[in-house]
């Protein structure tokens, strides 16, 4: 694993956060309001705390029955006092990124949640999993091909699970896609269109980064209409071709703006997709014999839509990442395998490397599953 992207993603940490963290007294007790109030409840940690951790994660911690927030991975001492304060994380749990790895002698951590910069999710999952720790790791599973298959081999070497973050397999709309397709209710599926996207021009993080990301909104938003098209048929892309363009070549130096991709299925079925940091899209519209259902939005937090033939799904709106975590926790205490494993995530790696050969040479790329 290249030790470049971390320093370059951990640099702007405050100097002195092992010091800041012990001089943090702030009266708790040995867990607080962290601590599980009934029942069997796992203890997850959080490593990262930026808007998907802040908005997202630690909230629906609040609502699962199964999980709860135990620890927190920060380099940032005002994230850790804020959070701190906020949820009743004592210091004691609490760690740096130098740190980290201290985590193993907390019996209260028992899902480690990896939320970073794409580049990073390889060297803390490993590192969580030689913790003896299970883990969550965040889409794109890692930003090579390679670095999935080391991913799976250490978590599996920890005898633990690794569940990759898609929250839309524990959502009613997607699931509801999941059964139309896959059990051909309206036939068989002919075509597939699907995009996500977001307006990210002026942006400035790290998803400009091609080493800290991997690349741009394929990696980041393009992955949902590639696992979209993947469920929506229980089937696997035999091949792609794909072609990109950018109107503000400036900002997207290193990154693809625009992509526009085809993935040819068994029966010749084929996915047309789009992914754009340049555009606003959440869209799957299955076209099947006899008739149509999409899902528009698709692929977002919020309240989901879908039709069938028209008519609305009718199908309630939940805390998708709640779901998604109290289902791994479950997956753990009662000793099964998880729903969206690292193989799952491996999958979806080895279409995108297919896809980024594709644009950039051209050409209809064969995907290598090997």
């Amino acid at each position: 694993m290249k030790p470049l992207p971390r320093r370059r993603f951990l640099r702007k940490s405050a100097a002195g956060l092992v010091g800041a963290f012990s001089a943090l007294n702030l009266g708790l007790p040995a867990l607080s309001a962290c601590t599980p109030r009934e029942g069997a409840k796992l203890g997850v940690a959080l490593v990262g705390l930026g808007r998907y951790s802040t908005y997202q994660l630690a909230p629906a911690l609040q609502e699962t029955r199964h999980c709860y927030l135990a620890a927190i991975v920060t380099g940032t001492p005002a994230k850790a006092e804020s959070w701190s304060k906020k949820y009743g994380i004592p210091s004691t749990h609490i760690y740096d990124y130098e740190t980290f790895d201290a985590i193993a002698d907390n019996p209260d951590v028992d899902i480690v949640y990896v939320v970073l910069p794409n580049a990073m999710h390889a060297e803390y999952t490993i590192r969580a999993a030689r913790a003896g720790k299970h883990v969550v790791c965040e889409k794109p599973m890692a930003t090579t091909v390679e670095d999935c298959k080391r991913m799976i081999e250490e978590v599996k070497k920890a005898g633990k699970l690794l569940q990759i973050g898609y929250r839309l397999h524990y959502e009613p709309h997607n699931q509801e896609v999941m059964r139309l397709g896959q059990e051909r209710v309206l036939g068989a599926v002919n075509v597939i269109e699907s995009s996500n996207a977001f307006y990210g021009v002026g942006m400035q993080n790290w998803r400009l980064d091609r080493e800290l990301a991997g690349g741009g909104p394929l990696m980041d938003m393009g992955i949902y209409c590639v696992q979209g098209a993947r469920y929506t048929l229980g089937m696997d892309p035999l091949a792609v071709s794909a072609r990109a363009f950018k109107t503000h070549p400036e900002q997207f130096r290193e990154v693809e703006e625009t992509l526009l991709w085809t993935m040819e299925f068994p029966g010749g079925i084929s996915a047309n997709c789009m992914t754009s940091y340049a555009a606003r899209s959440s869209k799957l519209f299955v076209y099947a014999e006899k008739g149509n259902f999409s899902l528009n939005p698709a692929y977002g937090y919020g309240p989901l839509a879908g039709e069938v033939n028209g008519r609305p799904m009718n199908l309630p709106h939940i805390n998708q990442q709640a779901a998604q975590m109290d289902a791994f926790a479950l997956d753990i205490l009662e000793g099964r395998p998880c729903r969206v494993s690292g193989e799952e995530g491996l999958k979806d790696m080895q279409v995108i490397r297919a896809i980024y050969r594709a644009m950039e040479t051209g050409r209809r790329i064969e995907v290598d599953y090997s």
